[in-house]
């Protein structure tokens, strides 16, 4: 409700010898429908003065038109009731006061629909508890003036017997206003509610309050829709390469170009150094740079032929190689082996092809592994792959399987099988897998 401006109010006080009040309300007349004979004023009880103290009941003859700065005495600057109902526009009032009781159309029906003025009939007075007497204020936020109880007033023959509303017009009236009133109330606050619930939307729709963590240098809020990096995987490591099966057509012949890879890579040993280079076949869509990684691995390892600082291996990329190791698809590995009289097409196999530089390596079985291993230990047959072929350029022949249940020879042809004469042996990558 608003709130009383510029401190008390003086309540004007009605004419000396006037029947009409500062309402603009006749006083009541007589059940005949009189409206120019004023009631006759009560009189003080007896022992009480003029004013009425405190202990007077508002509403009451013997109240005053409105509240005082003290509570008691005369009429002087009344004190801003609050919490006040709205009083009737001073427009309002004017206008009903020019009006005589034959132009009112519809009379007391008229005045009564307006349902927000605090003065009308039927709605009665709203005393502030309390506070003797009545104060109210204009529905447009101006102070209003005090006014009368309505058992005061007289609507100057306006209310003839059985029109005056009863109780029931007044509660439905009152509830009324009220319901409309919660209902603006309501809405505003909906309002409010979905603006600011909008303004922390996700960008999925969903609402989001935002937490100490979520704000910025500044206080603002930040959006937990902004976009992230995303965050991504670590790579795989060698091992895990080594143990991936990777697709390859077994049939596949690819461009017959090759490219070195790896680069430079010094021999970590001791004795006598074996330089060799590194190429693989163009268009496969295998990693060279794993394959280059594995083979100076496997070559330096304690377990193969660099066992006991006999030898070392180094890599290089370009310039003299004794050697070099070439991966190569299963029709291009064919084509190089048969320049040496090798046949690798039977079983899809890789050959040393001693006639030349190239130690090769078919991309059939790098990718896929054997049965003899299985998917399972793909890492180990890709490091028997690389021992067994090198094996043959160290001057290394083939070898069987001389007992039950041992390891296979690394140089068993152990891409074909691990029986050999009766005797099964267990699959081997390592010329010294012990590594004594």
């Amino acid at each position: 409700m608003p709130r009383p401006r510029g401190g008390p109010q003086t309540t004007p006080s009605t004419p000396s010898g006037s029947a009409t009040p500062a309402h603009g309300f006749t006083p009541f007349g007589n059940d005949t429908g009189e409206g120019a004979a004023a009631r006759p004023a009560p009189e003080p009880a007896p022992g009480s003065t003029a004013s009425s103290g405190p202990s007077a009941a508002p509403g009451s003859p013997s109240a005053p038109n409105g509240p005082t700065t003290t509570g008691a005495g005369s009429l002087g600057a009344p004190l801003a009731a609050q919490g006040r109902v709205p009083a009737p526009r001073q427009d309002y009032v004017d206008a009903f006061d020019r009006m005589s009781a034959g132009q009112r159309p519809g009379a007391l029906e008229d005045v009564d629909d307006d349902v927000f003025a605090a003065g009308a009939p039927g709605r009665g007075p709203v005393p502030t508890a309390g506070r003797p007497g009545a104060f109210g204020y204009a529905a447009d936020g101006a102070h209003g003036e005090p006014y009368e109880p309505y058992e005061d007033m007289d609507l100057g023959g306006l209310e003839a017997e059985g029109d005056r509303p009863g109780p029931g017009k007044k509660g439905a009236k009152g509830r009324t206003f009220t319901g409309v009133a919660a209902a603006a109330v309501t809405t505003v606050l909906a309002v409010v509610v979905a603006g600011q619930v909008a303004e922390q939307q996700q960008d999925d729709g969903k609402p989001q309050a935002l937490g100490e963590g979520d704000r910025t240098a500044d206080g603002a809020g930040a959006s937990r829709s902004q976009t992230r990096p995303t965050q991504q995987a670590a790579p795989a490591t060698y091992d895990q390469k080594m143990a991936q099966v990777f697709p390859l057509d077994e049939k596949l012949t690819a461009s017959g170009r090759f490219e070195p890879v790896g680069g430079d890579a010094k021999a970590p040993g001791h004795g006598r150094v074996w330089r060799y280079r590194v190429d693989i076949e163009a268009g496969m869509g295998l990693d060279g740079q794993l394959f280059a990684d594995a083979v100076h691995k496997t070559l330096n390892d304690e377990r193969s032929w660099a066992h006991g600082g006999q030898r070392t291996f180094e890599r290089v990329g370009s310039g003299r190689a004794d050697f070099v190791i070439t991966l190569a698809s299963p029709g291009t590995t064919a084509k190089w082996c048969a320049k040496s009289g090798l046949d690798t097409t039977q079983d899809n196999v890789s050959c040393d092809s001693a006639a030349t530089e190239r130690v090769m390596i078919n991309a059939y079985r790098w990718a896929q592994g054997a049965k003899t291993y299985g998917p399972d230990k793909m890492h180990a047959y890709r490091q028997m792959l690389i021992n067994h072929e090198v094996g043959h350029r160290l001057g290394h022949n083939h070898e069987s399987c001389t007992r039950q249940g041992a390891l296979a020879p690394v140089m068993m042809q152990q891409t074909k099988f691990l029986t050999t004469d009766g005797a099964t042996c267990r699959p081997n990558a390592w010329p010294f897998p012990d590594g004594r």
